[in-house]
């Protein structure tokens, strides 16, 4: 199906450009959202009728976008999930949990802003895009930890995906069999 875009859309066009799309894609998300309008001649003339108000809205979009992404950019959020030793969560953190924590720090974020090739599912210092307008894309970087002490661990540079991480450098000296047994004891003979 032939529709005029109505704003810029990544990875298909800028606004006022005529592309063909699948139909499912053009009913189910571009026509209900507005994003764009049917190619026939009576939507070519109306969007040239409405181009200058949908520039002026444009513009204006993005400039409060760029007002938003001048404040979060390089920030880092602190996240806290129960996780195994070697650092695998247990769970995931998700685009709907990484835009809730940055709305309760007083950013407005929606989840289909946040762009997640696949779930965090370890701990660490992860960096995550969120595109805040088709034009406006900012770098957020989240500290996923066990806990509030860990984070600012993490944050300092330690790495804390291992046992020798959380209990110190003598995990293994406590585990030698000295340690068990008296060498000075006799045993008992069966």
């Amino acid at each position: 199906m032939q529709v005029i875009l109505l704003e810029r859309i990544s990875r298909l066009g800028q606004m006022g450009d005529t592309v063909k799309v699948k139909d499912g894609f053009a009913r189910n998300f571009l026509l209900p959202q507005g994003k764009a309008l049917r190619a026939n001649e009576t939507n070519k003339n109306k969007f040239e009728g409405q181009r200058a108000q949908l520039e002026a809205r444009n513009l204006e979009r993005k400039s409060e976008a760029q007002e938003i992404a001048d404040r979060l950019d390089g920030k880092t959020f602190t996240v806290v999930r129960s996780a195994g030793e070697t650092g695998q969560l247990y769970g995931s953190v998700s685009t709907r949990d990484i835009s809730d924590i940055v709305t309760a720090e007083g950013f407005s974020v929606n989840r289909n802003q946040v762009e997640l090739n696949q779930p965090i599912k370890t701990i660490g210092l992860t960096n995550v895009a969120i595109a805040l307008h088709p034009e406006v894309e900012v770098t957020i970087t989240l500290n996923i930890a066990r806990t509030a002490d860990e984070a600012e661990r993490q944050a300092a540079g330690e790495k804390l995906d291992s046992a020798e991480a959380i209990y110190g450098d003598d995990i293994n000296e406590n585990a030698r069999p000295d340690n068990f047994f008296d060498p000075n004891e006799e045993g008992e003979e069966a």
